[in-house]
């Protein structure tokens, strides 16, 4: 306790660091209290805030409540989120964007104006689609089709201060700005849950002693999140000795850390959109609902749903680890800087190999994935409320693990630089930016 109490003594003393806390609290308390502002023209009263299922529950946990509410944040940072992934797709179909990635600094400008111009139409289209579904005729306060007009600009607008807010978090603050707004959306939503779960347990048979063994459970599955988003497969890699007048250059052993997980949280998003489609099509077609396989994949607790469930996140896994990490780029990249793979000849062999170390580490990086994506349904079979399930695994918790560990890696940078000792007594903290191979890109969640 004594070290926690002078580790923050010294994250304190360092002026930047202090400042770039600071900065980010105060950003994040403004996106915070922009998500409770209703749209111009909403009765407020009329809105039902308890929250949505199915994908509209998905974007309100994503919007940190903002989607239920109405808010002018509504439509949160996915936006953003979905053009990022665009772009980055057309990085790999389009030779013009493909060369844009390799042009350095003005490629990534380039292609952070297209991403932004893309945001504000996607934007557009979302907002048009929320104001029809969400908004009943009775909510509004002024009448179409002016309502309708003015809030798509106030949609576009919000997400556009929400992603310029998360790029001054990254710019003057610690830590992803946009995957940060991401956390403390998903973050809200915990202490209601858990007073929530704390009350029905207390209620219900077992009492406090089911409550705390959902505790440790949650704690255990938090744990195993960890080992998956920070697991590695390191490749020794030599490099050449080079002699310039008196000094020796390389002649080192390096590694390059392959990661388990390499996808991230994406397959689990891919497959969740498409395990939506059931319950979309029953919606639309109210004689589909007596179809026994369709209401089956529909019920996010049946075994039929998981199952695919589970599939369908192994096959994306493999799919977003083939278009995101590029084995010749990597070999490339070696072979330019004079380093080789012991036993393995540059070129293309180094890049069959390590295309095929990557082919071995995602299957059991897929499967593990799958078993934290179908957590949340286990849990609620075991009677835990559908608010708090959702901790238990899934989009939410990978990405709350993956966003705490890259902000401490970067809080812990800081303490180094300046001779302080690091989090931990012992060992770094590594979080998704800290150990970048060569030929990699990681999404911005």
């Amino acid at each position: 306790m004594k070290k926690f109490f002078t580790t923050l003594s010294n994250i304190w003393k360092i002026d930047d660091l202090r400042v770039r806390i600071i900065n980010t609290l105060l950003f994040l308390l403004i996106y915070r209290a922009g998500s409770f502002v209703v749209l111009p023209g909403v009765n407020p009263a009329s809105l039902n805030n308890k929250g949505a299922e199915g994908i509209a529950g998905l974007l309100n946990m994503f919007a940190g409540g903002s989607f239920s509410r109405a808010s002018i944040f509504a439509l949160g940072v996915m936006p953003y989120i979905s053009a990022s992934i665009v772009v980055q797709l057309l990085g790999i179909a389009v030779p013009y964007f493909a060369k844009l990635q390799k042009e350095g600094e003005s490629g990534r400008n380039k292609l952070n104006q297209w991403t932004r111009y893309l945001t504000i139409g996607i934007t557009a289209l979302q907002a048009a689609a929320y104001l029809k579904s969400q908004i009943t005729a009775d909510q509004m306060e002024i009448a179409n089709p002016y309502f309708t007009v003015l809030n798509m600009f106030v949609l576009t607008a919000g997400t556009m201060f929400i992603m310029w807010l998360g790029e001054k978090i990254t710019d003057k603050g610690i830590g992803n700005g946009i995957s940060l707004i991401i956390m403390v959306g998903i973050i809200a939503a915990l202490p209601g849950a858990f007073y929530s779960e704390f009350q029905s347990r207390n209620a219900a048979a077992g009492g406090l002693v089911m409550f705390i063994v959902e505790i440790v459970a949650l704690i255990a599955v938090v744990m195993f999140t960890i080992l998956i988003v920070q697991g590695t497969r390191k490749v020794a890699v030599q490099y050449a000795k080079r002699i310039v007048g008196n000094k020796q250059y390389g002649g080192v052993r390096q590694y390059i850390p392959l990661k388990v997980n390499a996808a991230g949280v994406m397959p689990i998003i891919f497959a969740q959109a498409l395990m939506f489609i059931p319950a979309t099509v029953a919606q639309f077609f109210p004689k589909a609902q007596s179809n026994p396989i369709l209401m089956s994949l529909s019920d996010y607790t049946a075994w039929g749903h998981n199952l695919l469930f589970a599939i369908l996140i192994i096959v994306f896994t493999y799919f977003y680890t083939a278009i995101t990490v590029n084995p010749n780029q990597m070999a490339e990249d070696m072979k330019k800087n004079g380093g080789f793979i012991p036993g393995i000849k540059p070129g293309k062999a180094t890049a069959d190999f390590i295309d095929g170390v990557i082919s071995k580490i995602t299957l059991p990086g897929s499967i593990f994935l799958a078993i934290i994506a179908v957590f949340p349904a286990l849990a609620a079979l075991l009677h835990v409320n559908s608010a708090f399930a959702r901790f238990f695994g899934g989009t939410s918790l990978i990405i709350l693990v993956g966003v705490v560990l890259d902000t401490l890696q970067q809080i812990e940078s800081h303490l180094l630089m300046r001779h302080y000792d690091g989090l931990m007594k012992t060992g770094r903290i590594k979080g998704r930016t800290s150990v970048p191979a060569s030929g990699t890109s990681q999404p911005v969640i």
